[in-house]
């Protein structure tokens, strides 16, 4: 079952990073300021000014990053503030992600509030703009102006 593959061990990936021991906390009193770099799973419950990169983030309701992720694996209760590019993304009810969001395996809980592009890893070509607002996602102003003049233009039957 060849087509199944990619999709299994996606799963089978998430399911082995979930039960690995959180090696790294970064409280929620904490502020950093800088680049972040780590190996294994981090939960980061403080506030980070800057990149991170690493294998699998778990990102508390606490928690708040402004700058970009590089990451195996985002677990996101959080903020995000700038560009994600993570295999595995689950962006749960009380995330709020605002930039762009590149991944291979997105997953969104209603409630979740995505703001800006997302990309699939498989290429720029399938890029899928956020549309309307709904209870999982809103779009940008400028993407909802487009979508806008696009429905109201409507051909002339003759």
């Amino acid at each position: 079952m060849a087509i199944f593959s990619k999709k299994d061990t996606l799963k089978d990936e998430a399911e082995l990073v979930s039960k690995e021991a959180i090696s790294c906390i970064i409280s929620k009193e904490m502020h950093i300021t800088g680049e972040i770099s780590f190996k294994g799973k981090a939960r980061l419950d403080g506030t980070v000014d800057g990149d991170i990169t690493g294998e699998y983030l778990v990102l508390s309701e606490t928690g708040r990053v402004n700058g970009n992720l590089q990451l195996g694996a985002l677990i996101c209760h959080g903020h995000v503030q700038g560009d994600i590019e993570a295999r595995l993304v689950t962006a749960h009810s009380t995330a709020s992600i605002k930039g762009k969001l590149t991944s291979a395996n997105l997953t969104v809980e209603p409630g979740a509030c995505l703001e800006g592009e997302i990309h699939s890893a498989a290429g720029p070509d399938k890029t899928a703009g956020v549309q309307g607002k709904s209870s999982t996602a809103t779009a940008t102003p400028s993407i909802a102006k487009q979508q806008k003049g696009k429905s109201e233009e409507t051909p002339k039957q003759k």
